[in-house]
């Protein structure tokens, strides 16, 4: 293997997240969420910034890329779909497209819900998934511009790469997100498991993040919306797959815990 991924803390609870070709020495980034912890990593590695990926258009996922570029002059890519209000681009993708990140396939993956222009970005050769604010560590994003339907089938569309892609989002939100887990499927194991090791993890000041798409599948409650045992638990047995994703989305808009 001759790529190197890197995750980046960034602000109080972002991520972004640096993949690095040893082979041609070129790097690329996915979100630019603050400037001088990427930096500081780059020179700390000795790696020449080659491209930046977006995923959506906040302010926390792009605030970077002016500075980033213009210490480095990379290549920024976004989606064409929301060019109007992301930092100037120099190549414009949609999903469904590939993009050849030295000489290996990138995917360009639909990922609206959180906002209706979110993409999402697949590298097989690395299998990593890099998701932004779609689907999370234990999470979803909150729908602050799509619909409940648009972000189920941007779940179930990153629910069918292999259970061992690595799922890079954008937040460190694990431990909230697994205290509302528990109150949507208090009896299920993996879930226990889970939370418990994300407080180990915390406790060390250790990211949660990347987790593993077949961990996500096992004990995120937004990917398990179809699960039978989860809809008989809630009492929505019967109800579409997306309506009990609704409902879930919903408890977990105005959850305190």
């Amino acid at each position: 293997m001759t790529l190197e991924l890197e995750t980046i803390p960034c602000l109080s609870d972002n991520y972004a997240f640096l993949v690095h070709d040893r082979k041609s020495g070129a790097t690329a980034l996915f979100d630019a969420p603050e400037t001088w912890p990427i930096q500081r990593e780059l020179e700390k590695q000795g790696w020449q910034l080659t491209h930046i990926f977006i995923t959506h258009h906040h302010a926390d996922h792009i605030d970077a890329v002016a500075d980033l570029v213009a210490a480095y002059h990379p290549e920024v890519i976004g989606a064409a779909r929301d060019a109007h209000r992301l930092p100037p681009l120099d190549t414009e993708v949609a999903p469904g497209d590939t993009y050849d990140l030295w000489g290996r396939q990138l995917w360009v993956l639909d990922a609206a819900g959180h906002t209706t222009g979110h993409i999402a970005y697949y590298l097989p050769r690395l299998g990593a998934a890099f998701t932004g604010d779609s689907l999370m560590a234990l999470g979803c994003g909150r729908l602050f511009e799509g619909t409940p339907q648009m972000m189920w089938d941007s779940l179930t569309r990153l629910a069918a790469l292999p259970d061992d892609t690595l799922i890079c989002s954008g937040h460190e939100y694990t431990a909230a997100n697994g205290r509302f887990a528990a109150t949507v499927e208090p009896g299920n194991p993996a879930l226990k498991d889970r939370i418990a090791q994300t407080a180990k993890a915390r406790a060390m000041d250790t990211p949660t993040v990347p987790s593993a798409l077949g961990l996500e599948k096992a004990t995120n409650p937004f990917l398990r919306a179809g699960d039978p045992g989860l809809k008989a638990g809630l009492g929505m047995a019967d109800a579409a797959d997306v309506e009990v994703f609704a409902h879930i989305r919903g408890a977990k808009d105005g959850f305190k815990g």
